[in-house]
């Protein structure tokens, strides 16, 4: 994946895309807290890997991007924790967030940088960790499809196993 110019405008393009559901729900009146911070903690996720993916622009500014993923990922735990007897505030995902954020964190630290573009990242430092991250997405993924098909809105969950695919895909070819 190294210097593929298409694939990475692939990735870009799609991640993109997923900005548009997000977007959309946000903009809805009729949102329930737990489910706008859900959707925020989408959004943000969706931006953070477009801009990790993207062959254009500049590198990603490392200290930036580990401070707000970082808090991201303690907000969404503190979220999780202090809400995981509430079936509403579990409804938002808080733990899923929190990991999601975790290891978009790790990508940005742990891949090389070079000063040339951000594009989709390098080999990743401590594999073992992508590895195990690589598994939960895939995972995740293939579970967020299964409930795709028996579930609504199918727009959420379905964000959730392409944001996820996406995070396998990146994680497992930046080994």
């Amino acid at each position: 994946m190294h210097g593929s110019e298409p694939v990475a405008w692939a990735l870009t393009l799609g991640f993109a895309l997923l900005v548009l559901p997000c977007a959309h729900r946000l903009a809805k009146l009729d949102h329930r807290d737990s489910a706008r911070t859900g959707d925020l903690a989408e959004l943000l996720m969706t931006v953070a890997m477009v801009a990790m993916v993207s062959p254009v622009g500049g590198p990603i500014p490392v200290a930036g991007w580990q401070a707000v993923l970082g808090l991201a990922a303690c907000w969404f735990a503190l979220v999780w924790w202090r809400g995981r007897r509430d079936a509403e505030v579990r409804a938002c995902h808080g733990g899923h967030h929190a990991v999601t954020a975790a290891v978009m964190c790790y990508m940005v630290t742990a891949m090389p940088h070079t000063g040339h573009g951000s594009g989709p990242p390098g080999s990743l430092a401590l594999p073992a960790v992508a590895i195990a991250a690589g598994a939960y997405f895939a995972v995740d993924a293939a579970w967020s499809a299964v409930r795709a098909v028996h579930e609504r809105p199918v727009s959420r969950t379905a964000c959730r196993g392409l944001m996820g695919a996406g995070m396998a895909y990146l994680l497992f070819v930046s080994l």
